[in-house]
C-alpha cells in the first residue's frame, strides 16, 4: 500500500471538483465520501443531488477562513492531499475497510492525531476500487498549524502495518534514500510530448553517465552543457559552486519558461556536496612500485580494481561499513562506465543494470570516498579509453562485476537496506545476462580446441586435489572442456594449475555459482594472462628498490643461499 503525500495547495474547491469529477480519461466511477473528521456535518455530494461542492469547502475550508480573519495575514497553502493505493493483486476493500485505513493514515500523519477534538478537518473519498484520497485542510480548530514534519515517515510506517493487518501486499520500509517518483503531472505531459522518461528520470540518466567522465563538479557540468543539457550554476560572490540545477530542452511551463531541476531534486546522492565528495577526494599514497605492477589496460584494470571489494556480511565496524559503501557507490560508476563502451551489442544488459544498480549506490551509512579511488579511477579510465575489450577481457570484466552486484546484495541485506538489496538483486540478472552473452564467444572458441583425454584427465585431477568440495561439479559443468583449455595454456606459460584454481576459488566461492566451471575460466584467464613472474628475480628487483630508498641493505638483505627448485618437466599431451 501506497500513501503519496502530494505539496500542499491552497484550492479546496478545485481539489474537490477533480475527486467528485470524471477524471482525466473517465476512469472516475461513483465518486463517494467514505469517512471524515468527526464534526463533518454536510451530506456526501456523491450520494445527495441538493449537496454541492462549493458547500463541502466551504465546511471544509471555515478553520482557515476565521485564522485569516484574526491575523490578517492569509494562510496560502493549507490544502493536503493524500491518494492512497493497494497494490494489484490486493484484493477489493470495503468502504468500511477503506474508512479505517483512512483514520489510521490521518492520525499517524498527524493531521487527525487520536483523541484530539480540535484536529484538523479531513475527508476520504473514493472514486475507484483499489484506491482513496484523503484531502485535509491545515489549520486546526483551534487555530494552530498541525506538526507534519517527517509525516511522510510515519504514514508509510503506517502503511506497513496495515498491510500486515488486511492481509496485503507486504512493501520494504522506506530509508529516505529513494529518488522521488513521478508525478501524475510529469507523466501526462511526458505522454503528451512523445517523450519515454519524464524530465527528471531523462536527466539523472544523463548526470549519472557523465559522472565517470569528470574528476570535479566543474568538469561535470561542462560536460553536460556539452550533452545539451541546459545547466544553471549557483555562484558564491567569489565564483565558488555553491549549487547547480539543470534543464531538458524543451521542457516548458505554462509561462514558457526552461524549468530546472536541483541535483537533490533529481536524486538524492546528486546534491553538490555528494558529487563532490565522490570527484574530488584526493588519491591514497601510491607505492613505489604498484605502478610498475599496474595491468597494461583500463578493462585490465577495472577488474583487478574489482578485487579489492569484499563487502562483508559479519558484524563489521563503522569505518568498514562507509568504506564498504564509498566501494559500492564507486561500482555504480564502473557498471555505467563499462556500458558505455562496452561492443554495442553488449551494452542493453549492462546499462539496464547500471539502471538498476543506482538504488543500490546509495544508503544511510555515509561513504567514506576517498578509500573508494582505485575503483572510481578505473571508472574514468573505461569512460576515456578509445580502444574496446577484446572477448576474453570483456568476459573477465563483466564476470567481475557480476561477483561485486552478488556481495553487494549481500551486504545490503546483512545491514538491513531491503531496497538496495532488492535493487542490486534486480542488477544481478541483467549482469548475469551480460556475463553469458560475453563468455559465449570465448567459450565456443575454448571448446573446440580441448586438449587430449590424458590431459584432460591430468587436469582433472588437479581440480579434485585444488578444490574437492566443488570437483564433482566443476567436470560435470558443461564448460569444463574449455576449462581444460584455459589451465592447459596457463601451464605452458609456467602457471600451475593446482595454483590457479585455488586462487581462483578464494576470490570467488563456487557453492552459490551455476555454473563453477564458467565462473574459473573468467578468473583464471585473467590471472593468467602474462607468463608466471620469474619469482627470484622479482625478489631481488623489490631489494634492489628498497636499498635505493632507504639506503644500503641491512644484514638480513642478503641473497639466497638456497637452491632454485629444479624445473618440472612439461607434461605429454596428445
Amino acid at each position: 500500500m501506497i500513501a503519496a503525500i502530494k505539496p500542499t495547495g491552497s484550492n479546496t474547491r478545485g481539489l474537490l471538483a477533480y475527486l467528485y469529477g470524471p477524471g482525466r480519461r473517465d476512469e472516475h466511477l461513483d465518486p463517494h465520501l467514505v469517512t471524515g473528521f468527526a464534526m463533518l456535518a454536510m451530506p456526501d455530494p456523491g450520494r445527495d443531488e441538493n449537496a454541492t461542492l462549493t458547500q463541502l469547502a466551504r465546511h471544509l475550508d471555515e478553520p482557515v477562513r476565521l485564522r485569516n480573519s484574526e491575523f490578517g495575514k492569509p494562510v496560502a497553502d493549507h490544502v493536503w492531499h493524500c491518494p492512497v493505493r493497494a497494490a494489484p493483486e490486493d484484493r477489493n476493500l470495503s468502504d468500511t475497510e477503506w474508512a479505517d485505513i483512512a483514520q489510521r493514515i490521518v492520525e499517524a500523519a498527524g493531521i487527525a492525531p487520536t483523541g484530539d477534538d480540535l484536529a484538523c478537518r479531513w475527508i476520504a473519498v473514493r472514486h475507484a476500487d483499489d484506491h482513496i484520497h484523503i484531502l485535509a485542510t491545515t489549520v486546526r480548530e483551534d487555530g494552530r498549524r498541525p506538526k507534519l514534519h517527517d509525516s511522510g515517515i510515519r504514514v508509510g510506517d503506517a502503511c506497513r502495518q496495515i498491510e500486515k493487518d488486511y492481509g496485503l501486499r507486504r512493501l520494504k520500509k522506506g530509508d529516505r534514500t529513494a529518488e522521488r517518483r513521478p508525478t501524475q503531472a510529469e507523466m501526462h505531459k511526458a505522454e503528451r510530448l512523445g517523450w519515454e522518461q519524464t524530465s527528471r528520470q531523462w536527466l539523472q540518466d544523463r548526470i549519472r553517465a557523465a559522472i565517470p567522465h569528470a574528476t570535479s563538479a566543474e568538469e561535470l557540468l561542462a560536460y553536460l552543457e556539452a550533452d545539451d543539457i541546459l545547466v544553471k550554476p549557483r555562484r558564491g560572490p567569489s565564483g565558488d559552486l555553491l549549487g547547480y540545477a539543470v534543464g531538458r530542452p524543451g521542457d516548458l511551463n505554462k509561462g514558457g519558461e526552461q524549468i530546472y531541476h536541483p541535483g537533490g531534486k533529481i536524486a538524492p546522492d546528486l546534491t553538490l556536496p555528494k558529487l563532490k565528495a565522490r570527484m574530488e577526494t584526493s588519491a591514497p599514497e601510491e607505492h613505489p612500485t604498484a605502478r610498475r605492477n599496474r595491468p597494461t589496460t583500463p578493462w585490465h584494470q577495472a577488474t583487478e580494481a574489482l578485487d579489492t571489494l569484499r563487502p562483508e556480511t559479519t558484524a563489521t565496524s563503522a569505518d568498514e561499513d562507509a568504506r564498504t559503501q564509498a566501494n559500492i557507490s564507486a561500482l555504480g560508476e564502473l557498471i555505467e562506465a563499462t556500458a558505455q563502451a562496452a561492443p554495442s551489442d553488449h551494452r542493453a544488459q549492462l546499462r539496464a543494470a547500471s539502471a538498476a544498480f543506482a538504488r543500490a549506490q546509495r544508503s544511510q551509512i555515509r561513504a567514506e570516498d576517498r578509500t573508494a579511488h582505485t575503483l572510481r579511477t578505473a571508472a574514468r579510465d573505461i569512460a576515456h579509453t578509445a580502444t574496446g575489450p577484446d572477448g576474453s577481457t570483456l568476459a573477465a570484466l563483466t564476470a567481475a562485476l557480476l561477483w561485486a552486484a552478488i556481495l553487494t546484495a549481500r551486504w545490503h541485506e546483512a545491514n538491513g537496506h531491503a531496497h538496495q538489496a532488492n535493487a542490486a538483486r534486480q542488477a544481478v540478472q541483467h549482469l548475469q545476462s551480460a556475463a553469458d552473452a560475453a563468455l559465449a564467444p570465448t567459450l565456443t572458441a575454448l571448446q573446440a580446441r580441448r586438449p587430449g583425454e590424458g590431459t584432460r584427465r591430468t587436469l582433472a585431477n588437479d581440480v579434485r586435489a585444488a578444490v574437492p568440495e566443488h570437483a564433482d561439479r566443476i567436470l560435470t559443468d558443461p564448460g569444463w572442456p574449455a576449462l581444460a583449455t584455459v589451465l592447459a595454456d596457463a601451464e605452458a606459460g609456467g602457471h600451475k594449475p593446482h595454483h590457479l584454481l585455488q586462487e581462483a576459488a578464494a576470490q570467488r566461492e563456487l557453492t552459490t555459482a551455476r555454473q563453477p566451471a564458467r565462473v574459473l575460466i573468467t578468473r583464471i584467464q585473467h590471472t593468467s594472462r602474462n607468463p608466471a613472474p620469474n619469482r627470484r628475480a622479482e625478489a631481488a628487483r623489490l631489494r634492489s628498490v628498497s636499498a635505493s630508498a632507504f639506503g644500503a641493505p641491512s644484514p638480513n638483505d642478503q641473497p639466497r643461499t638456497t637452491a632454485a627448485p629444479t624445473r618440472q618437466p612439461s607434461r605429454h599431451r596428445r
